[in-house]
């Protein structure tokens, strides 16, 4: 496994040249929960400002993309456990409801 700076943001993570533990704890619990709490309190915010249910819905899924992203690079990531696979599928699921 190549963990050297070659590529971008998203090609070192889906090619796998990110360890697991970064991509795990760093990038999916540290990064993608700050990304989704914001992205939440933008749309609880245009609701109490009136906007409508669909803008608010939208700013609320918008980070979704980026969420399914990061669990699939996880999930292709060479020597990853069933412990980070399981916590990431289960973080998954929690932002997108919550």
């Amino acid at each position: 496994m190549n963990t050297t700076g070659e590529g971008n943001y998203f090609s070192r993570r889906w090619n796998g040249r990110v360890p697991v533990a970064q991509l795990l704890w760093r990038d999916i619990l540290g990064v993608g929960t700050l990304i989704n709490l914001v992205a939440t309190m933008f749309a609880l915010a245009s609701i109490t400002q009136g906007a409508s249910s669909g803008l608010s819905a939208a700013l609320h899924f918008a980070p979704l993309p980026y969420n399914l992203f990061l669990v699939g690079a996880l999930w292709r990531t060479p020597g990853r456990s069933e412990f980070a696979v399981g916590v990431a599928i289960v973080w998954l699921v929690l932002m997108t409801l919550v």
